[in-house]
């Protein structure tokens, strides 16, 4: 079992146009056997989680920005029932996004801003395997040209795209599968 991280837009327009993609995606992770992880936030992170569920997913992991369950609620106005646990990391936005990443072996973006784009720069800096679903709008849509742009990438992370969520999770989980196949029982536990 892989920790799979869903990044993307708590708001925006991405959020309308991902809403069906994130539930896919929630519902692929689920599937896969996977964990998911999100920034414990609204929008398309919290629509993959809920499906994630849905589907019988076995562990979904919120990480937020808050301090207390007090202040995920009434400060950031963040969710919890799609969440078996939150860690409550007190980080702010910017700590916590830095948790989240490195605390999952892949990443998935979907729509997004300015958030989605920072959880990609860290996935990147970090080698962190990074998959784009495509087809809802935002960063996600625009990332390969910023790539781009930034090249070359002082990096090893495995960056792809697709517009089938049980496929891209099908492509990162053989990635996992071969980049840690000498340690292949430590993910079965």
């Amino acid at each position: 079992m892989y920790q799979i991280c869903v990044s993307g837009a708590a708001k925006g327009d991405s959020v309308a146009e991902g809403r069906q993609l994130a539930a896919e995606l929630g519902k692929a992770i689920a599937q896969a056997g996977h964990a998911l992880m999100t920034g414990a936030t609204v929008g398309l992170p919290n629509y993959a989680a809920e499906a994630y569920k849905k589907a019988g997913g076995k562990m979904s992991v919120g990480i937020s920005p808050a301090s207390s369950k007090v202040e995920h609620v009434m400060k950031y106005r963040l969710p919890l029932k799609a969440y078996d646990t939150i860690v409550y990391t007190g980080l702010h936005y910017v700590g916590r996004d830095m948790l989240l990443i490195t605390s999952s072996d892949a990443v998935v973006g979907l729509g997004g801003r300015i958030g989605t784009l920072h959880e990609f720069t860290i996935a990147v800096e970090s080698d962190t395997p990074v998959g784009f679903l495509e087809g809802a709008g935002g960063i996600s849509d625009e990332i390969k040209s910023l790539i781009e742009v930034a090249r070359p990438l002082r990096t090893r992370a495995m960056i792809t795209f697709g517009r089938s969520a049980p496929d891209l999770i099908k492509e990162l989980t053989n990635y996992l599968d071969t980049e840690h196949a000498k340690y292949h029982n430590l993910y079965q536990q």
